[in-house]
């Protein structure tokens, strides 16, 4: 299936303990946010995807990831937020209808108003009639038509909704992208990598080594920008997405935000290109970064980038130390580069078609079963047939006399005899097994 464009984003901020992780998990129908009655206790889910009448959105919960009291201050609020009204299509303001307004409330409203976003006052706890009387009180902080709800009752929560998703796109359902003979190609790839490992400098390289710029688009948040290049009848949309941060050098909220804001660019990617600084080698969060890649199965190439750096260090020894660090990662190109020289890069498009391609392919039922026929398991499991059920990334259904999932060794054999037989390159392979 083609891959949906990145979906419209609406952020919930507001005080702490107003019901800001009530509303989310109203909102996406499930309890995937932590909610408790201490201050601050969002911890871990902050980021889901929710559809209202066809219309699909991510929605992010700011609320609770606030580490201590100064945090209170809502100048610090927002600017831990900052990630993610950035990229916000609307902004929740939720507010605790049970109490009166506070300094704090005014404060907030005062810095979200300069923002020019679609903005919504949200009065929460509102599930009685009587209560609807207070609702008058919030005109006052001159955001426009206090909503009220009771998100613990998922009072109001459908007029919400409505109001917020009025503007949003209808979710086309996904087709397959560049597949009929001469039909212009379009190749979504993705930059990531750790701060500083050059993604900005790469973005400049792969674009500057083409001379037709059809649109610099802004990114979607403050350090994320797209360029699209056309090269014959491939569009490639290149988005360099914010550094992924390290633990300890900046706040818990901001950190989180960057894995998200990652997370939703590789997510609508085709191709992940993975930046490693070739002078620090592969650390532990390169690692982490490219388990995300992986687990969204997209196609990844290793681009170890800053190579003139190393003089005349051998490649040999630099991939196998990859190899070494990044099991998981066997069939993903390295590739080496210098982004600043403008080194490797024909190489990398090269390599972007390539890995595109492979994630694309489709063989037939007839083929795969001819390619079982022909495969000797040293395990116990009879494979009947086997058929290709999607592609982005190549997934395969199995029919064995096996009731449970195959040996993770079977199934590492079975993937590398699909790529030996159907070059599979620079791809996940998928493989689900059925019992006959």
């Amino acid at each position: 299936m083609a891959v949906d464009e990145i979906l419209p984003v609406v952020v919930i901020v507001g005080r702490p303990n107003v019901g800001k992780s009530t509303l989310f998990n109203a909102i996406i129908g499930n309890r995937r946010s932590i909610v408790g009655d201490e201050p601050g206790i969002t911890r871990d889910r902050i980021y889901g995807e929710a559809e209202y009448r066809g219309k699909r959105f991510g929605i992010i919960d700011t609320g609770g990831i606030i580490p201590h009291d100064a945090a209170l201050i809502p100048s610090e609020i927002l600017k831990q937020a900052r990630l993610a009204l950035d990229a916000a299509a609307h902004i929740l303001y939720v507010i605790d209808g049970r109490t009166e307004i506070t300094a704090s409330d005014r404060d907030l409203a005062k810095l979200l108003r300069p923002l020019n976003k679609p903005l919504t006052l949200v009065v929460n706890k509102i599930d009685t009639p009587k209560k609807e009387d207070l609702i008058h009180d919030f005109y006052s902080l001159g955001l426009g038509d206090p909503l009220p709800v009771s998100a613990e009752h998922r009072l109001g929560i459908d007029d919400l909704l409505a109001h917020v998703t009025e503007p949003f796109p209808l979710t086309e359902p996904l087709v397959e992208e560049g597949e009929e003979e001469g039909k212009e190609r379009r190749i979504k790839v993705a930059i990531i990598g750790r701060p500083n490992v050059g993604k900005s400098t790469m973005l400049n390289a792969l674009v500057g080594a083409e001379r037709a710029i059809v649109s610099p688009v802004a990114g979607t948040t403050r350090d994320a920008v797209d360029e699209t290049i056309h090269e014959g009848n491939t569009v490639y949309r290149f988005v360099d997405t914010a550094g992924i941060r390290r633990k300890g050098k900046t706040t818990e909220m901001t950190e989180k935000l960057s894995v998200i804001m990652a997370r939703r660019h590789i997510r609508m990617a085709n191709v992940v290109l993975l930046l490693i600084d070739a002078v620090d080698g592969v650390v532990a969060s390169d690692a982490t970064i490219a388990g995300y890649a992986h687990e969204e199965g997209r196609a990844v190439i290793l681009v170890v980038n800053k190579w003139d750096a190393m003089g005349d260090k051998s490649k040999r020894a630099f991939t196998e130390a990859v190899r070494d660090e990044l099991k998981f990662l066997d069939y993903a190109p390295i590739l080496f580069a210098s982004a600043k020289n403008a080194e490797g890069i024909r190489r990398i498009f090269t390599t972007i078609r390539r890995c595109f391609e492979a994630a694309s392919k489709r063989v037939t039922t007839g083929e795969l079963n001819r390619f079982v026929e022909t495969i000797k398991f040293d395990s116990d499991v009879k494979i009947y047939y086997m058929t290709q059920a999607s592609i982005r990334p190549p997934t395969f259904v199995v029919s064995t006399n096996k009731a449970r999932n195959m040996h993770f060794s079977t199934e590492r054999f079975l993937t590398n005899r699909l790529r030996e037989q159907f070059g599979f390159d620079g791809t996940p392979i998928v493989i689900k097994t059925k019992r006959r």
